[in-house]
């Protein structure tokens, strides 16, 4: 069997790594539970939830990651058993059924990309609610975006490791850092965008509830890609030579900042106008190109640039996580069926598409994918998201905090005694009792049971 692939440095697997983490999520779903939950006082427990439950978490699957050193079905089987194995399963296929509807809402941000181009974005407040009802109703245009998403996703992922994922990264993320930059300056220089700034900067703690603190902590489980099988398949292209802990801390720090400049980037926009940026896909389809046109009414071409460097930003975000999920599946197919990266890369593609093609149609209206009365697309959402991720999450950690030999787990952490490990008595409490905790918190908050 051929040497197992690498990254080359350290700079490769924090800008994959991070790339696979900063997603759309970090654009429209931070700033908008921000919102909801006082501006600055979520974003100071946020942080603290990604200290005590999202680096302990992310450590943990780079351990199991690098010490096994394959897919992440695999890995859990050789450090554990065949009853272990289920959860590396259970993860591979949670980054699989992510695809299938990741790539549809992917190849939106194309063709907001492309209308934005050919000037079809302006209007008033019901011509984007009338533009976006009509292109989910389409049956053909969506996919089509979707197909030519998956096509560049595809072309990356059998470039390789080295050649594709990590060579893309370094291009990708740098330009995912220009165009935020850019969007965020435009926007605090409008008219009454300190409005904004200060929401976002100045706490108000008596908006902190119970509630606050569960959705902060499901942000910062999601927002780092846990329990999907990204980071653990990632993590099997780590050196011995890479430092862990300190890889978390990174790509924690850029996951954190990507929220925190999306959040300066709408928030200041829409107090300018005096619009409250709501949640889902209306934030990103319907509300900010609305709130771009009118922020930047009477200098109509700075409009236009914001806009087309939104949603080149949209779609550089989408497509760094895509990466990241069909790399899970790659890996999988690759190793469990003993076939060429491209072949494997090929099943994938293809398989994800097609199933995307039905969660895509789901949206149009169509009765027979309807379940109980939610799409396939929704369906696909609430099982991946609400189910699966936290218990893969749940079990990860029992079985780094409880199940692994504490001499593996201690010597991935201070890579084989080369690195003090001064941290590793708090990662091991965290992994053994609080994260497990807060994971079933979450979990149970989200079925509604509290």
């Amino acid at each position: 069997m051929s040497e197992r692939a690498s990254f080359k440095n350290t700079l490769g697997v924090i800008l994959a790594t991070a790339g696979s983490a900063v997603g759309l999520g970090n654009v429209w779903r931070f700033p908008y539970m921000a919102g909801e939950n006082g501006g600055a006082s979520f974003i100071i427990v946020y942080a603290l939830c990604i200290i005590v439950l999202g680096l302990p978490c992310m450590v943990s699957e780079f351990i199991i990651g690098r010490h096994s050193a394959s897919n992440t079905a695999r890995a859990y089987n050789t450090m554990g058993n065949k009853m272990w194995a289920l959860v590396g399963v259970t993860s591979v296929a949670t980054g699989f059924l992510i695809t299938c509807y990741y790539v549809i809402v992917s190849g939106w941000c194309l063709e907001y990309l492309y209308a934005t181009i050919a000037g079809e974005l302006s209007g008033d407040a019901n011509y984007y609610v009338n533009y976006f009802s009509s292109f989910m109703q389409n049956p053909w245009k969506p996919v089509m975006w979707a197909v030519i998403f998956m096509a560049i996703t595809h072309y990356v992922i059998i470039r390789g490791v080295r050649g594709g994922i990590e060579k893309a990264s370094k291009v990708l993320m740098p330009a995912l850092f220009i165009l935020l930059l850019v969007i965020v300056g435009a926007s605090c220089s409008l008219p009454d965008a300190e409005k904004g700034i200060l929401f976002l900067f100045r706490p108000d703690f008596s908006k902190i509830t119970g509630g606050t603190l569960l959705d902060a902590m499901g942000q910062s489980f999601y927002s780092l890609s846990i329990g999907m099988g990204c980071i653990c398949t990632y993590a099997s292209y780590f050196s011995r030579r890479t430092n862990l802990g300190k890889s978390a801390v990174q790509i924690s720090v850029i996951d954190c900042l990507v929220a925190v400049l999306a959040g300066l980037m709408i928030f200041p926009a829409a107090f300018s106008i005096g619009v409250e940026p709501d949640s889902g896909p209306s934030l990103i389809f319907i509300t900010l190109p609305n709130v771009f046109q009118q922020a930047f009414a009477s200098v109509p071409a700075i409009g236009i640039v914001v806009s087309l460097a939104f949603y080149a930003l949209m779609s550089l975000a989408a497509l760094t996580s895509l990466i990241s999920l069909h790399e899970v599946s790659t890996a999988f197919f690759q190793e469990e069926m003993k076939i060429s990266r491209k072949r494997s890369a090929r099943i994938v593609s293809l398989s994800t598409l097609l199933i995307g093609v039905f969660c895509s149609l789901s949206l149009t209206g169509a009765e027979w994918l309807t379940f109980g009365g939610s799409t396939l697309f929704d369906l696909f959402d609430f099982v991946t998201g609400q189910i699966f991720l936290p218990v893969v999450g749940f079990f990860a950690c029992i079985f780094i905090g409880w199940y692994v030999p504490l001499e593996t787990v201690r010597a991935e952490f201070t890579n084989w005694g080369t690195l003090k490990g001064a941290f590793f008595p708090l990662f091991l409490f965290c992994v053994r009792f609080v994260c497990p905790t807060a994971i079933l918190l979450i979990f149970l908050n989200q079925l509604g049971i509290l």
